[in-house]
């Protein structure tokens, strides 16, 4: 597990990255580095990127059954969270996450700027009076079916085809930020919106951020559908990093980590361990 810690002169030079800058912030000789593995692949601009973030308790809870997620990460989750958004071109959700906990979806955790918000409503259950719509900030998109009643509002309003299982298909929802310049995405929730990316198999990075705290019952942050046996599960390369109050599991889900080769040092490591 490594200890990440996130100065000023590196977050500056990560800023400077997520900008495209041609000559990004320079570091200097003694600069803590400890978080560019974590942060430097969202912020670089190589091409369309998509992070996912889920934030769990110990026992992968991400809300009480009444629904109550406040404070499920702690300060240092929050501000991991922040700092994806910061790094992003547009923050993604479902409807069903607006509707429960009216986020703001911008960035105040940490400095920098606060990336486009949008919304998935299939069926066009987007409140008017969500605090997104009326907070003055950055522009929020909504994307509806095409088949759905279009309203006026204080968004840009984009509709997709339906799908067969009623839902929007992700790979549509990509193609219509892509044309509008929002190629770095973070689909920040809720599980349904986060599953059915993964199912399309367009995240990524996966990101879960746990923190020390036992729920006991409640949703999970990721459904998928289910499996028979356990080879049929996902085995990502990930990285682990305590940055804090919460351990952050970074799961790189385009490579499998069946098919890693160990390095001399691990392999010496597993000889150890059956001598």
């Amino acid at each position: 597990m490594q200890s990440v810690r996130v100065t000023e002169e590196t977050w500056q030079h990560l800023l400077s990255l997520r900008e495209g800058l041609v000559r990004p912030r320079v570091l200097s000789p003694d600069a803590d580095l400890s978080c560019l593995p974590l942060y430097a692949p969202i912020a670089r601009r190589n091409g369309p990127f998509v992070l996912a973030q889920v934030g769990q308790s110990l026992d992968g809870r991400i809300a009480t059954p009444m629904g109550d997620a406040q404070d499920v990460s702690g300060c240092d989750g929050i501000a991991h969270l922040h700092r994806c958004r910061a790094l992003v071109d547009a923050v993604v959700v479902g409807v069903g996450t607006v509707v429960a906990d009216d986020p703001s979806l911008s960035v105040r955790a940490v400095p920098g700027r606060s990336p486009v918000r949008v919304v998935v409503d299939c069926n066009g259950r987007m409140p008017h009076r969500a605090k997104m719509l009326n907070d003055g900030g950055t522009p929020v998109v909504v994307i509806q079916a095409d088949d759905v009643l279009r309203h006026n509002g204080r968004h840009e309003l984009i509709s997709l085809p339906r799908q067969a299982d009623g839902g929007l298909a992700p790979r549509d929802i990509l193609a219509a930020l892509a044309e509008r310049d929002l190629t770095a995405v973070l689909v920040e929730g809720g599980a349904n919106t986060i599953s059915r990316f993964i199912d399309a198999q367009l995240i990524d990075r996966l990101h879960v951020s746990v923190s020390p705290i036992i729920i006991g019952s409640g949703p999970a942050g990721i459904r998928l559908a289910p499996i028979d046996r356990l080879s049929e599960a996902r085995r990502p390369e990930v990285q682990i990093y305590n940055i804090g109050s919460d351990i952050v599991f970074d799961c790189n889900l385009r490579v499998d980590a069946r098919q890693v080769v160990p390095s001399p040092d691990c392999e010496d490591v597993l000889m150890a361990d059956t001598a």
